[in-house]
């Protein structure tokens, strides 16, 4: 727990830590606690998504905070792939308990650089217009991608995770451009909520780690699962609608 904080302030953090999986204390820094809940409560003040892009090192990274919803990171990802911008590392840290919010941290690159002022500007204006429903995502991607081509080598598994104790998903296929919306539009459409997510970028392989809810926010018990990581296969590999 974040050392040196006021009594008030770790009571707040304690009881806002409550909200996410088991592992989420024990796991995951204290400055990243203390600034989820700063994000938690800006979001609160608000009333909108916080979006924020600014460089890092010689890349951008891209934060993100608003209500967790099963189409949220389709139309992060696929904004991200309509403006050609290379995902490097996520982080993503869900609740599991109202008021479901969701905190995501995104680098990402143009041509391996930082993104000019006005590119970050755009992508983070078509980000407000696509939780807006006024940006119309896979429209835009259609222009740029076969969104009905299957992604190359795609293995999937379900497991039941022993140590976050939250059931797992496990993506890999080969590297291609849109790759990353084409697997959570696949989630979406299997009524899935991503509450944490592992990447692994290596060798011309992707492999994603999604620690999921199901639909109403609900465990997935073991057979559906297997079925889950069925049906998310066939999607990515273009053999089902």
């Amino acid at each position: 727990m974040a050392a040196g904080l006021k009594p008030p302030t770790l009571q707040l953090l304690k009881q806002f830590n409550r909200s996410f999986p088991q592992f989420y204390e024990q796991f995951v820094s204290s400055e990243i606690q203390l600034q989820n809940l700063k994000l938690a409560y800006h979001l609160y003040k608000t009333e909108q998504a916080v979006i924020d892009l600014k460089p890092e090192a010689n890349k951008t990274a891209l934060q993100f905070a608003y209500r967790n919803q099963s189409f949220l990171l389709s139309d992060i990802f696929g904004v991200l792939a309509a403006y050609g911008l290379t995902i490097h590392n996520l982080s993503l840290y869900g609740q599991i308990h109202p008021p479901m919010l969701v905190f995501i941290k995104l680098i990402v690159s143009r041509g391996g650089r930082v993104l000019l002022e006005k590119t970050a500007e755009n992508v983070r204006r078509a980000l407000r217009e696509a939780l807006a429903g006024r940006f119309e995502v896979e429209e835009m991607l259609a222009v740029e991608f076969n969104l009905d081509a299957g992604l190359e080598q795609v293995e999937t598994e379900f497991y039941v995770d022993p140590v976050f104790h939250l059931p797992a998903l496990l993506i890999e296929a080969d590297n291609q451009p849109g790759l990353f919306y084409k697997v959570m539009y696949a989630i979406w459409q299997e009524d899935l909520l991503v509450v944490n997510a592992n990447l692994l970028v290596w060798r011309g392989r992707t492999r994603l780690i999604l620690y999921l809810l199901g639909p109403n926010e609900s465990l997935i018990p073991e057979y559906l699962g297997h079925k889950i990581a069925d049906g998310v296969k066939q999607r990515l590999m273009g053999k089902r609608g």
